[in-house]
């Protein structure tokens, strides 16, 4: 694999953002709304909750509860990661994440700590193997607090194994992962704890309601006052007058939109984006953007994508990454744009052999 290839800033051009006209109404299953209420949609912003204080009987029962909970994370990514890992043996759908044994943390270099305590992300030769194919290999970054990550690259680049091990459903084969300052081998519960996760597959019971759903995930993580918790979310992503019903019965676009607040339950500090616009039409994108604007501040985002155009325009650092190693780690404003098209071109010809 050849070194990371720094793009120097040629001109000051920018990719143009990428913007949806809202039309019309929501996707075919949406209900419409109750006569009397106002055409024009307002997104709320969702307000932080109280943080659980650590070893608290509360924060036990939340450490148990994630643990269940991320089986269905596992699942729903899994067929993701096999791809990446063609040549190797199938990965199972449910991982069970042990807590590091001495014998495993006496491997690590005892002297392995975060480098800046404001970083959200940071990796050091992380590699994960699947018997004699490393999906990913020796990828090192540090991703500020705050910042927005979109990870580009062909099928079979290590995007999704990557995503896993930062989402604890994969344990790293080498190297070292911190997620907001705290060791993902170590202590993968404290982890669960910080992350939330927004896919293609949304994750949800599709038998249950809307309300339902979230008050599942919602007492699995602990949270304090759930129901009240629960209808914040959903009155925020606009589907509060539809909590009781099923969600099978909903378009693809409000499923999401019910993703998002399940992601957003235990108020994470760090969001993983696994090709969250799969599917959608331009409406429900557009509406999905709102909904992502709206609780930017104050949060760390992480995105895979095939998307260059939506990916880029959302950024404000671009990796890339080709046969399981790192081609280029930026932020965009020292980016060419023509320069990272060539470059992202260059990247997907490279395969996965």
């Amino acid at each position: 694999m050849s070194e990371q290839r720094p793009l120097a800033k040629q001109s000051d051009d920018r990719m143009p953002e990428a913007t949806t006209a809202e039309t019309g109404s929501e996707a075919t299953g949406a209900a419409a709304p109750a006569s009397g209420t106002p055409k024009t949609r307002v997104v709320k912003r969702i307000k932080r909750v109280k943080k659980v204080p650590a070893g608290s009987a509360q924060s036990q029962a939340m450490a148990a509860g994630e643990s269940v909970g991320y089986s269905a994370a596992a699942a729903a990514v899994s067929s993701d990661t096999a791809a990446e890992a063609s040549t190797a043996s199938a990965t199972p759908s449910r991982i069970s994440v042990p807590q590091a044994s001495s014998s495993s943390a006496s491997k690590e270099p005892e002297s392995a700590a975060p480098s800046n305590g404001s970083y959200a992300i940071e990796c050091s030769g992380l590699t994960k193997a699947f018997g004699t194919r490393k999906a990913v290999d020796g990828v090192s970054f540090a991703l500020p607090t705050g910042s927005f990550l979109s990870v580009f690259g062909p099928n079979g680049a290590g995007k999704t194994t990557l995503l896993r091990m930062i989402a604890t459903l994969n344990k790293p084969s080498s190297g070292n992962l911190w997620v907001d300052g705290v060791d993902v081998r170590k202590e993968p519960d404290a982890v669960r704890a910080r992350l939330g996760l927004i896919s293609h597959n949304a994750m949800l019971y599709p038998d249950l309601t809307a309300e339902e759903n979230l008050l599942l995930y919602a007492k699995l993580y602990g949270v304090q006052e759930p129901e009240s918790r629960v209808l914040e979310l959903l009155d925020a992503v606009g589907l509060k007058h539809r909590r009781r019903d099923l969600v099978r019965t909903f378009s693809r676009g409000m499923t999401q939109r019910v993703a998002i607040a399940r992601a957003l339950v235990n108020d994470p500090s760090v969001v993983l984006l696994d090709e969250p616009y799969s599917g959608l039409d331009p409406h429900a994108i557009d509406i999905f953007d709102e909904l992502l604007e709206s609780v930017r501040e104050q949060r760390t985002f992480l995105m895979v994508s095939h998307d260059l155009e939506k990916g880029y325009a959302m950024a404000d650092h671009v990796l890339v990454m080709a046969k399981g190693s790192v081609v280029s780690f930026s932020e965009k404003e020292c980016l060419d744009p023509d320069a990272f098209r060539k470059l992202y071109k260059e990247t997907v010809g490279m395969g996965v052999a």
